[in-house]
């Protein structure tokens, strides 16, 4: 209890001091020294080099024999912590004694210390740098490290008051608050509704210890509180002479309290001036004396500045002061906030109570220590919290992660181990930061839960720092043995702590990535780890490959740390955007952009507010470009708990972890690489595959190497092997890429990958074409970094593959795009002359006849006969084909007569020279057969045909797709009900059942395909326009005028949509139309198949499109491309003959296939040199069918 003072009207001996300076500390000499006891008593302190000064209160001057001098740092166990000048300097008045500054080494540590005695005890004086609880926690948090037995501190200083307590006791200016719990008052959740704690006060920080909690038991008593009153008065009498303190009590006329209803009128302007003094509160309590409350104390980063704010958590919390810098010590230290009353957290705020309130706080704290007894306990022996980051308070989220680590059986009978791990995408926005957050708020959960736990912090990002984690706590903890040079401090640190002297603890292994690092031949650190039953250890890592073997295989022992919710997201921000304007939906915006991730949005955070822009600002930077978002992603930022050589950025610090896989397995980083340059999501397992293959790897490399990724959370794998990267982490590995000098090379690869995995896109491969396409579209972008010849001809390939699929899906523009690059390129690498030039000139000139650019088309295949008479001779296979192509064209233009002659030399030649029964001399008989019935040749026509299909069933069997096309009930066994070469089939039996006036069941028909190309091709895919206008004209025919013109209305509008207003077949199609509109004003609208004049409008408009436009589809019907068969479905029927009734009779030259540089390739992979023999056409095509490079 130490010694209680004397009333008031004793005498009182005066002192008078004079103070004196030696070498070793400050000595105070009295000089009214009376007695000869007190003058033995004084020598023998001054000989252990005290500084003494006499007891307050005492009448006559006996000192407390204070603690002996300080020799280590373990004997310090009271820490005092004030965040103002005024607050220091009444507790430094009230200092027994003072110690020089020792000259000790406080590695990292960067508090500016006073060191003396108060009574029995030594104590250090903490001076913060700011007010607030985060400087308050980092304060703490490096004098805990530094003193490792502090047992106790007191936050001594102001804050403001509730008048009146729950119980109704009055509290005045002057009076001092002891903190019997803290609540954090700013900790929670801000709703529409208002803002609600994250847990109810008393669940809000911990309760202190029994010691301190015994102790203010004890306090709260009449008797003991009225000692304590009593101390604490006759302490800040001791001070009033001391120069500048301010200790004097100001005055009950300035103690101004109004109604809480009442706000101050003016900012800057004194109670005086500007209020209504008539609106006072005068306090019922008169006395100057302080009195001493026990209590609630709500603390935050705010000062509070609003009665009725301060009323309502008062209120809903029991409180009865506010300050500033509780919360962030409590999870630190034990400790007990100690603040003297300098007003009442109101409008009416002013400080010239502050340094009256700060001496009165002092001289309570004195009078605290003076009833202060320690346990005697050597915490230092037992337990230690060896932890270098301070408690972020602003930590937020993943509450179901730290439940389950609060969950672990810490005190069980057998060794623990468990790993945070971030997968699927999160691990690499959580590098060296959020893990190690979620770590630090469980180590400071451990030390406020639990007195018998030691909590340890070892670096593992690479072998010296785990070794420099080791040495420290060797000699930190002085383990025997560790000051011999030649001793090995690893086993030497994971003896001791298997020893069972030590008690409980847990070891935290703070980014350990590397997994060769502690698994290799030499054994690793991995066999250092200690293991007992008495310790647990907490790994944190971004390899999954390392949580498992840590963890020793046991998947539970493996906390996978998924993204944050966007409630967590937005209260991240809201903590670190608390002053910046907002908008709603801000906080949610800025948080989708970086898809929650809690290290970039905390970086966003950051630039935001050193920058003062407002949120929606920051997200029109993201969505700039994405070298805005790398730009932004390479900004330094500083956040709690990051570790000192941590990458101030967080594209730097993945950009780390992009070297670490690259240099631990080499495939990885090319896949890695290669993957940067694909579409980010769903990439395929056949380009990884491919790209293995094709450099030596075997699929077990590439499961390894795909491992090492999924490990690290670069890439995620779905169960139908398709691969996922995250955004940032797509654009960062490019920045890696270029930082390293290497995109361009990657940037071919990935070229090169995608271009030999994506097939020539016919309708067979349209499924898999699909998938590929966005990735082809990717690499398509990266022009500028594909300079090579060998990446110029793979692009041009790669687009030649992907024209051919936009043609068959009817999109010619895009395809003329494609194919005119292709032909460009060819010329410039491979030459004019070129089989592979030769062959992209044909498919461009395929593409414009569909956009009916007939001009444009010619021109180019003039070029290619020339070339091709030239170069391989006018009977050479490659020459015929291209003869015919030219034909078709002169035929969609209506000159029958050139394609009648170009055909007659062309079907002359085939037979001379491969034979009547070859594919390119049956397609040249078809497509003759087709412009003889365009001129109203019927019986040339027939017979014609007729010799096609007997030498198909001899040559090629009754269920060949192509003779299939005379027997439907064959195709759909074969080949399916829903096979296009079937629905070809569907139309010309529903021609021929028009043609025999049997119109409801050709109407059957052509209604069930046009459903089905809707369902297959889409609705604005040219085969579907073709059978929306026949069955238009079946409806017309049947006298379903009406229906026929609504039907015919839809088709001009999508024929315009594709194809435009000015091509060929809308505006025959329009025509047709406008006809039909006038029959149905005169009250028309019957029809027959052969001789109305409006029917054959119709029927041209829907077979001249097939000329045009559908004779690009290259549509397969069933055969395989070895016999280089594509099925076409569009006849060129100017006669009023439906186009599909003409699919099979009327085929057409083909359009062709082949490779750059290797000239024709037909379906075997066959390629004709120039002056070969194979061929490769199709005489199933209806149109110039592209050549396959």
């Amino acid at each position: 209890m130490g010694t209680k003072p004397t009333s008031q009207n004793q005498p009182r001996t005066t002192s008078t001091y004079t103070h004196m300076f030696h070498a070793d500390c400050l000595l105070i000499v009295s000089s009214s020294i009376t007695e000869p006891s007190e003058q033995a008593s004084l020598n023998v302190l001054r000989d252990r080099q005290f500084v003494i000064r006499p007891h307050a209160g005492s009448n006559e001057a006996r000192t407390a024999v204070p603690p002996r001098r300080l020799a280590t740092q373990n004997d310090l166990e009271i820490a005092v912590i004030c965040a103002l000048k005024t607050e220091a300097d009444a507790v430094l008045a009230l200092f027994d004694c003072r110690w020089d500054e020792p000259g000790w080494l406080f590695r990292g540590d960067t508090n500016a210390y006073t060191f003396g005695a108060i009574g029995r005890h030594n104590v250090v004086l903490i001076h913060m740098p700011h007010i607030g609880k985060v400087k308050a926690a980092t304060a703490a948090a490096h004098c805990q490290r530094t003193f490792p037995n502090i047992g106790l501190a007191l936050i001594v200083g102001v804050c403001g008051a509730v008048p009146f307590t729950s119980t109704g006791e009055e509290i005045l200016l002057g009076d001092v608050i002891i903190s019997e719990r803290v609540v954090q008052y700013d900790f929670g959740r801000q709703y529409t509704e208002g803002f609600v704690l994250k847990d109810t006060p008393k669940d809000a920080l911990a309760a202190p210890n029994n010691e301190i909690s015994g102790l203010l038991s004890k306090l709260k008593t009449y008797d003991h509180r009225k000692e304590l009153q009593e101390q604490i008065a006759l302490y800040i009498r001791t001070v009033q002479d001391h120069p500048g303190l301010g200790s004097e009590y100001p005055g009950v006329e300035y103690d101004k309290r109004f109604p809480a209803s009442y706000r101050h009128a003016t900012d800057d302007i004194s109670c005086e001036d500007c209020c209504d003094l008539g609106k006072l509160m005068p306090p019922s309590r008169l006395s100057q004396e302080p009195a001493v409350h026990i209590g609630m104390v709500a603390s935050s980063d705010k000062v509070m500045r609003s009665a009725n704010h301060r009323d309502a958590i008062a209120r809903s919390s029991d409180v009865i002061g506010f300050e500033m810098e509780g919360a962030g010590v409590w999870g630190i230290f034990p400790c007990v906030v100690i603040k003297g009353v300098c007003d009442y957290a109101d409008s009416h705020k002013a400080k010239g109570w502050q340094q009256y309130a700060a001496v009165t706080a002092a001289a309570c704290m004195k009078a605290f220590l003076d009833h202060w007894r320690p346990s005697g306990r050597k915490p230092a022996a037992q337990t230690w919290f060896d932890v270098p980051y301070q408690k972020n308070d602003h930590f937020v989220g993943q509450s179901d992660i730290l439940r389950k680590l609060r969950e672990l059986p810490l005190k069980s009978a057998s060794h623990t181990r468990v790993a945070l791990c971030g997968l699927g995408g999160i691990g690499l926005f959580l590098t060296r930061n959020r893990k190690t957050q979620i770590a630090i708020e469980f180590t400071y959960w451990i030390k406020g839960t639990y007195d018998d736990i030691s909590v340890f912090w070892v670096h593992a990002s690479n072998h010296e720092r785990f070794r420099e984690a080791y040495t420290a706590i060797a000699q930190k903890y002085r383990i025997p043995g560790h000051e011999d040079p030649k001793a090995e401090v690893l086993p030497l640190v994971k003896s001791w702590l298997e020893s069972k002297e030590r008690g409980q603890w847990i070891m935290a292994i703070d980014n350990a990535d590397d997994l060769e690092l502690f698994f290799n031949r030499n054994g690793g650190l991995g066999r250092y780890l200690p293991e007992c039953a008495h310790g647990t250890i907490l790994i944190t890592t971004r390899n999954l490959q390392v949580a498992s073997r840590l963890t020793k295989g046991m998947a539970s022992s493996v906390i996978r740390i998924g993204k944050m919710d966007e409630v967590e997201t937005a209260q991240l921000l809201s903590t670190r955007l608390a002053e910046i304007d907002t908008m709603p939906g801000d906080y949610a915006g800025l948080s989708a952009r970086l898809e929650h991730l809690p290290l970039a949005l905390v970086q966003a955070a950051s630039f935001i507010q050193e920058n003062s822009i407002t949120i929606s600002r920051y997200i029109q930077l993201l969505d700039e470009s994405d070298q805005t978002l790398i730009g932004l992603l390479s900004e330094d930022f500083e956040t709690v708990g990051r570790d000192s050589e941590t990458p101030r950025a967080v594209a730097e610090a993945w950009i780390i972890s992009f070297k670490q896989i690259h240099n631990r397995n080499t495939l990885a980083g090319e896949l890695l690489s290669i993957m940067s340059f694909l579409d980010r999501q769903t990439i395929p397992y056949e380009f990884l595959f491919t790209y293995a293959k094709d450099h030596g790897a075997g699929e077990f490399q590439l499961i390894k190497a795909l491992g090492v990724l999924k490990a690290f959370s670069f890439v995620t794998e779905d169960k139908d092997q398709k691969f996922d990267m995250h955004r940032l982490v797509h654009l960062v590995t490019r920045k890696w890429l270029v930082q390293n000098g290497i995109k361009q090379k990657f940037a071919e690869r990935a070229l090169l990958v995608v271009t030999v995995c994506f097939p020539w896109g016919e309708y067979k491969n349209w499924t898999i074409c699909n998938a590929y396409l966005p990735h082809t579209t990717a690499v398509l972008k990266l022009g500028e970094d594909i300079s090579s010849r060998q990446g110029k001809l793979a692009r041009a390939s790669l687009l030649h593959n992907a024209g051919a699929l936009f043609s068959g899906r009817g999109d010619f523009q895009r395809a003329a795009l494609y194919l005119k690059e292709v032909w460009e390129i060819s010329q410039a690498h491979l030459g004019e002359e070129h089989p592979g030039t030769l062959t992209s000139m044909n498919n461009l000139a395929s593409t414009y006849q569909s956009q009916g650019r007939w001009k444009e088309a010619e021109l180019l295949q003039l070029q290619v006969v020339e070339i091709r008479k030239r170069v391989l001779g006018e009977e050479h296979p490659g020459t015929i084909t291209s003869m015919n192509n030219l034909a078709l064209t002169y035929e969609s233009q209506s000159r029958w007569k050139e394609a009648e002659l170009l055909q007659l030399q062309v079907v002359e030649t085939g037979k001379r020279v491969l034979g009547e029964e070859h594919p390119v001399t049956l397609t040249s008989m078809n497509n003759l057969a087709s412009t003889y019935k365009s001129q109203g040749r019927w019986k040339e026509a027939e017979l014609l045909q007729l010799q096609i299909v007997e030498i198909r069933k001899r040559v090629l069997g009754e269920e060949h797709p192509d003779t299939l096309n005379k027997c439907l009930c064959l195709r759909e066994k074969v080949l399916g009900l829903d096979h296009h070469g079937t629905i070809n089939t569907q139309a010309e039996i529903a021609w021929s059942y028009m043609e025999q006036g049997r119109l409801p069941e050709a109407e059957r028909i052509q209604a069930g395909m046009l459903g089905k190309r809707k369902r297959i091709l889409g609705e604005e895919h040219l085969h579907t326009l073709i059978s929306m206008i026949n069955l238009a004209h079946t409806w017309k025919v049947m006298g379903r005028l009406e229906a026929a013109v609504e039907l015919m209305q839809e088709c001009v509008r999508l024929r315009q949509k594709v194809l435009g207003s000015d091509h060929p077949d809308t505006v025959e199609s329009l025509s047709a139309l406008e006809e039909w509109q006038d029959l149905r004003g005169e009250g028309g609208g019957n029809g027959n198949t052969h001789g109305n004049s409006e029917a054959n409008t119709a029927m041209k408009s829907g077979e001249n499109a097939g000329g045009s436009s559908s004779h690009h589809e290259d549509v397969d019907n069933g055969t395989d491309d070895d016999a280089g068969y594509e099925g076409n479905e569009n006849g060129n029927n100017k006669a009023g003959q439906s186009s599909e009734s003409q699919q099979c009779q009327a085929t057409r030259g083909g359009d062709e296939k082949g490779n750059i540089g290797d000239g024709i390739q037909d379906g075997e992979g066959r390629r004709s040199s120039e002056d070969g023999k194979t061929v490769e056409a199709d005489e199933s095509g209806y149109g110039p069918r592209p050549e396959r490079f």
